[in-house]
């Protein structure tokens, strides 16, 4: 099964600079729940802005290059591991837009803001084809940026 976990701006942006363009404590720890224990699947990019692999998870990286250092599959074999255990990707833009028809699962965080001149954007989730299962609200800890809404939606 192919899921997968991103946190957008009210805008659909997930990126500027190469970086995510806020903090939020409270995102980052509903990060990991969803994806310890599990496979991560991030495209170069991401790689490089995480720069090692998460703790606990099985990480792996697409690049059209290879990364040396850390295990890479195809997008073809991503597909095919998928088939037997559950696959979380996890970034960047690219590779949201290549994993969405092949998604059952979604967990996006939307941060109550909108990030100017921001470079990088999940892809649409169509509500035809993903249902929303779930939506909480959350105002902001005293470390994060922004409110927050986490929502699950499924196919």
């Amino acid at each position: 099964m192919i899921s997968m976990i991103f946190a957008c701006d009210e805008q659909g942006a997930i990126g500027k600079n190469g970086d995510l363009p806020w903090r939020q404590s409270t995102d980052l720890q509903h990060f990991k729940r969803v994806t310890l224990n599990k496979t991560i699947v991030m495209g170069r990019k991401t790689w490089d802005s995480l720069g090692k692999a998460l703790p606990s998870r099985r990480n792996i990286v697409m690049s059209r290059k290879g990364v040396e250092g850390i295990e890479s599959m195809t997008f073809e074999q991503v597909l095919e591991l998928a088939e037997n255990e559950e696959v979380v990707i996890i970034g960047g833009g690219e590779i949201y837009a290549l994993f969405l028809e092949h998604a059952k699962e979604i967990h996006r965080t939307i941060i109550h803001t909108c990030v100017e001149h921001a470079d990088t954007f999940a892809p649409e989730i169509d509500d035809v084809i993903f249902y929303l299962l779930s939506e909480k609200q959350l105002e902001p800890s005293d470390r994060d940026d922004h409110a927050m809404t986490f929502q699950h939606w499924i196919s």
